[in-house]
């Protein structure tokens, strides 16, 4: 039976708030989200994201609006460790299993579900299909997620480094210097 979540987050980054509206089907997850920043330019975005099992992406759709114009991006996971973004091949992320959407706090949860970090001891290198907000190009980033205790899981990326503070489900709930639950949201 699938669990169904509305999470909405305050996201400081890019003086802006992010709506997701979540399916989690055993270890698979669907969700939709609507975005406003006014960082580094206004700009809204809507994706959808799917995941197979594990956890593992295996699309997402992204529309970017801003003053110049309308972009869309559509990002594609063969299953397999191959990445293509509008039809075309992107080798220099192969072997990725995750997307990462800049800015989205949801997107920090499929690595840290499929290992469990914000239960359980571990520590886990990830190469990630890396979507930059608003522009929407997308670049290979190596990130590490460690688990400090119940709940928390330290993130580096590069020089980047973040304790983050996940519910018992694996959603973020704090992502400090980048975005914060609003009080009232997670609920099905």
């Amino acid at each position: 039976m699938p669990t169904s979540r509305v999470i909405t987050w305050a996201v400081s980054e890019s003086k802006g708030i992010e709506t997701a509206w979540i399916e989690l089907t055993g270890d698979a997850l669907r969700a939709r989200g609507r975005v406003v920043g006014t960082v580094p330019e206004p700009y809204w975005i809507a994706y959808e994201l799917d995941t197979a099992d594990g956890f593992v992406t295996r699309r997402l759709r992204v529309t970017a609006e801003t003053h110049s114009g309308t972009q869309d991006l559509d990002l594609r996971h063969d299953g397999e460790g191959r990445w293509t973004a509008d039809g075309e091949r992107l080798p220099g992320i192969d072997g990725a299993l995750d997307c990462d959407l800049g800015l989205c706090p949801l997107t920090n949860s499929m690595p840290v579900l499929r290992h469990g970090l914000h239960r359980t001891p571990g520590e886990e290198d990830f190469l990630m299909a890396w979507v930059s907000v608003p522009d929407l190009t997308v670049q290979p980033s190596p990130q590490r997620y460690t688990h400090l205790d119940r709940g928390r899981v330290h993130f580096t990326s590069g020089g980047f480094r973040s304790d983050l503070v996940f519910d018992a489900d694996g959603f973020v709930v704090d992502y400090p210097g980048l975005a914060t639950r609003l009080a009232g949201s997670a609920t099905p």
